[in-house]
């Protein structure tokens, strides 16, 4: 009499089904890689635009305050370097600031850079402020990079004024003054109705291209009919 066979699975059976598992494993992972790669993209292309959203957003601010202080320059632009003196953005009694914008290399990318000095209380505080900007963005110590602020990569800028219904080159705009700018001794040119920044944005960061940004001085809205 025969002996009952048991039900089980052969070896083939066996090897079949590891098979097909190793190939759904190999398959999921992929997904899943594929997945996470599309995660960090878009995160990184949201953390570049939200910088740069940031940044012109701080640009804006900074115009915002600009102080019109006596003995002091409250804008100049040699083409390398924008400063500012303005109000300090927390304490308003804590004098004024000398701020910075530049484009230069870090890390062996070039950059769009920012900078802020102490809050200054005296003509010759904002003296030494005014300088060290310059010195920042010329050729800056380790102390004076510890006060900037990276914003993003930077391929090109260009500013402009707006003065007398069209717009120029603040270097050769009436009323400026390279040489006042240089020494520091303060400056009487009016400031302009309004600033101009272009950017180029290189790839491949996801705004890559021209962005162009229009500031307009307060006082010149509320004066507008």
């Amino acid at each position: 009499m025969r002996a009952p066979r048991h039900a089980g699975f052969t070896l083939v059976e066996v090897l079949v089904a590891l098979g097909i598992l190793a190939l759904m494993a190999g398959m999921g992972w992929r997904a899943l890689g594929g997945m996470v790669d599309a995660t960090r993209h878009t995160q990184a292309h949201t953390d570049a635009v939200l910088t740069l959203d940031a940044a012109l957003g701080q640009w804006n601010a900074d115009l915002d305050a600009l102080a019109e202080l006596p003995m002091t320059t409250a804008l100049d632009w040699n083409a390398q370097v924008l400063r500012m003196t303005r109000r300090p953005a927390v304490d308003a009694g804590a004098g004024a600031v000398v701020v910075a914008w530049t484009r230069g290399e870090r890390q062996g990318q070039s950059q769009w850079l920012r900078w802020q000095s102490a809050p200054v209380r005296s003509r010759q505080q904002w003296t030494q402020a005014w300088a060290a900007a310059a010195q920042w963005a010329q050729s800056p110590s380790e102390t004076l990079r510890a006060q900037e602020v990276v914003l993003g990569p930077l391929q090109g800028w260009q500013i402009f004024y707006f003065r007398g219904g069209t717009w120029s080159n603040p270097l050769s705009s009436a009323g400026t003054s390279s040489e006042t700018a240089k020494t520091g001794t303060g400056s009487t040119a009016p400031l302009p109705d309004g600033v101009r920044l272009i950017l180029e944005v290189p790839t491949p960061h996801p705004l890559a291209g021209t962005l162009t940004r229009d500031w307009a001085r307060p006082v010149t809205l509320l004066g507008a009919p």
